[in-house]
This record gives structure tokens, C-alpha cells and sequence, in this order.
């Protein structure tokens, strides 16, 4: 990838806290390359006015209008349910390559392989990242994330889009600051655009999950005192729960962080009905230690709250409520002080014995 792009977001009626992960994060960690974000909904606003955070970064009505600030990449920043690409935003997509972008994406469709980007990129010697496309010769699992070093910590969530990555990017820096080598492991392609490299894990034919998220964890430990690896979806969700166990099963994580909205009371819907009840914490801590431990032993160590649509008060009140729920240290790493998740990968550390000696 390009090294320090000047970003061009299209999230084009979808911009929003909820709708736009991929714009919203990379704002948040990578925001002096940001430039600004296309969508006609929120036009002439900053993205301050529409996420609370961000800054003086302009909300633009048009491609045509984004091009003018001279970016090196334009940015697919949503990921709509299947991944695929609205239809209008081919043109648009194209004129970016004519006036000298990139494409980064991290759509389910391919934008390489669509006839019109392909050959407009190959006409203005442009490349097209598409970061959900998974590496070739990927391993089934054996096991080898057992046998490493370093902590390892998955984190985990009550849903989809409840705070799994940034819960783990929030605690890199001070792991880092504290003197303990941290790598962070990016699952997802909002991840790979911050970390610069990973696997999207939701894209992987499902024999290979576990061994594609083994191979990231082997990669990272070396020199890694702890390994944060980005999760994803949740072990009872309807839809995605075979990403979250082969991310389970595959890290063989030693520690896990349970990551909830507090103020989300379903996962999903149906036919615009609520479609799951979420279940109390505490039933998420039994169920993904004894899923978990299956393969590797493990325990939940502490929990994240996304509390971003609460007031102060309310969001110091639901990290009281899931402490008292569920017996482990919570915060919101974004709005509060991290440091009791950092304390509880501490204790981890403290209690993992040396490596397991390797099968001769």
C-alpha cells in the first residue's frame, strides 16, 4: 500500500456512527491523512458535526467536489451487509482513477474485478487494493497458536459492530507506552487500512478460518510480549458465528475481552422485527470460555463498553452494572481511562506459564 496516503472517503448516504465503521475508524486512528468524506446526506458539515469526533474534516456533496483536494486514495469507508457495491458509485469510482487515485476497498466485491475499474486503472498505471480478498494458500489449522510466546488476546462481542477492534487499537499505544512489545493483529479490512497489513478473516472459505487466523498470530509473535487480535461478529449471532469460532478456535487466545454496546438490546433484524434477544454478559463470559477452552484454555479478563449514544452518567452507570454482572473490570476504553483492561492483560500475563513444548 501507498505509503502515507492523503484518503478521499466515499461514504455516500451511510454516513453516520453506525453505518460507516470503516470511515468512522479510520478517521478516528489515522485522521491527519483523512482529507474529507463524500456524502450528499450530511454535505457541508465537518465530521465533528456528524461523528462527535474528528475534527474540522469536511463532509462533501460530490467525487467531483472530493477530487478537487488532490487525495492519492479514494476509500470505500462502509461495508454494507454482502459487501457489494452500490451501482452509481462505478462513475464515480472511475473518475477517481482518471484523476490519479488508488482504490483502496473493503467490499465483498471484488472492485478489481469489475471490467471498467480494472481498465481504467491498467490506463492511469493505478492500483486497486481490494483488502477482502484473501491470500492464496491458506492453512487449515494445527494448532501451532498454542505453542507461542506472547499473550494472546482475542476480543469478543455480545453483536457485530459493538467495538471488537477498537478496544484492542485503544490499548496498543499504552501496552507500547508501558514498556511490553504489542502487536496488534488486523481480521477485518477496516483493521488492515490502520495496521496496514491482515487477513479478512469473513472472506475465507470457511476450512481455512482457523488457519488463516493461526497464521496471523504466528506472524505477529515474534519479538511481541502481547498479541491483540481484532475479532469479529459474536459466537450466537445467526449469521456470523462461523467467523467468530474459527477465530476462536484458531488464535488459541490465552485472554479474552467481551465487547458490548451497552445500549443494544437485539442483534439483528428480520423482517423488521428484532431477530435475537442479547443475552446477559455473564452468559457470554460462560459461553465463549467453555467454547473456547475446548480447544485452548482461556477466560474472559475483562469487558468493553461502547457507550457512545449515553451521556456520562449513563455510560459510568452501564460500566458499573456489567462489573457487578459479571465479576471482571470494565470500561470504555474510548471514553475513559483504559487502564483496568491494561491491568487485566497484566494478571494474564502474570499467570501464563512458559510455551508449551511443541509435539516432536
Amino acid at each position: 500500500m501507498r505509503a502515507q496516503p492523503r484518503f478521499l472517503i466515499l461514504a455516500d448516504g451511510e454516513f453516520s456512527p453506525e453505518t460507516s465503521k470503516t470511515a468512522n475508524s479510520v478517521i478516528r486512528y489515522l485522521p491527519q491523512q483523512v482529507l474529507g468524506v463524500v456524502d450528499r446526506t450530511h454535505a457541508g458539515k465537518t465530521v465533528q458535526d456528524v461523528l462527535g469526533f474528528g475534527g474540522t474534516i469536511p463532509v462533501l456533496a460530490s467525487m467531483a467536489e472530493g477530487l478537487k483536494l488532490k487525495p492519492t486514495v479514494v476509500l470505500i469507508g462502509i461495508a454494507p451487509s454482502g459487501g457489494r457495491l452500490p451501482d452509481e458509485w462505478r462513475g464515480w469510482l472511475a473518475d477517481a482513477l482518471d484523476s490519479g487515485c488508488d482504490l483502496w476497498s473493503g467490499l465483498h466485491t471484488f472492485l478489481s474485478d469489475d471490467p471498467l475499474l480494472h481498465e481504467r486503472a491498467k490506463a492511469n498505471h493505478r492500483q486497486i487494493h481490494d483488502v477482502r480478498r484473501p491470500p492464496p494458500s491458506l492453512p487449515v489449522a494445527s494448532g501451532q497458536a498454542r505453542y507461542l510466546d506472547p499473550l494472546i488476546v482475542l476480543s469478543v462481542g455480545t453483536d457485530c459492530n459493538v467495538g471488537k477492534m477498537t478496544a484492542q487499537l485503544q490499548m496498543v499505544k499504552e501496552l507500547n507506552r508501558r514498556g511490553l512489545r504489542t502487536k496488534f493483529v488486523a481480521t477485518g479490512q477496516t483493521g488492515i487500512f490502520i495496521e496496514g497489513w491482515g487477513t479478512a478473516v469473513d472472506a475465507v472459505v470457511a476450512d481455512f478460518i482457523a488457519g488463516a487466523a493461526e497464521e496471523l498470530v504466528v506472524k505477529a509473535a515474534p519479538d511481541a510480549d502481547v498479541v491483540l487480535v481484532e475479532g469479529q461478529g459474536s459466537i450466537n449471532h445467526p449469521g456470523y458465528s462461523g467467523v467468530t469460532l474459527g477465530l476462536l478456535h484458531g488464535t488459541c487466545p490465552d485472554a479474552l475481552i467481551l465487547c458490548h454496546q451497552a445500549s443494544r438490546e437485539f442483534i439483528g433484524e428480520y423482517r423488521g422485527r428484532p431477530w435475537l434477544r442479547i443475552p446477559p454478559l455473564r452468559d457470554y463470559v460462560r459461553m465463549y470460555e467453555l467454547i473456547g477452552s475446548a480447544v485452548h484454555p482461556t477466560r474472559v479478563i475483562g469487558i468493553s463498553l461502547n457507550t457512545y449514544d449515553l451521556d456520562d452518567a449513563g455510560a459510568r452507570e452501564a460500566c458499573t452494572a456489567a462489573a457487578h454482572d459479571t465479576g471482571l473490570p470494565c470500561t470504555d476504553p474510548v471514553r475513559f481511562d483504559p487502564t483496568p483492561l491494561i491491568e487485566a492483560i497484566d494478571r494474564a500475563r502474570a499467570r501464563k506459564k512458559g510455551p508449551q513444548p511443541a509435539p516432536s
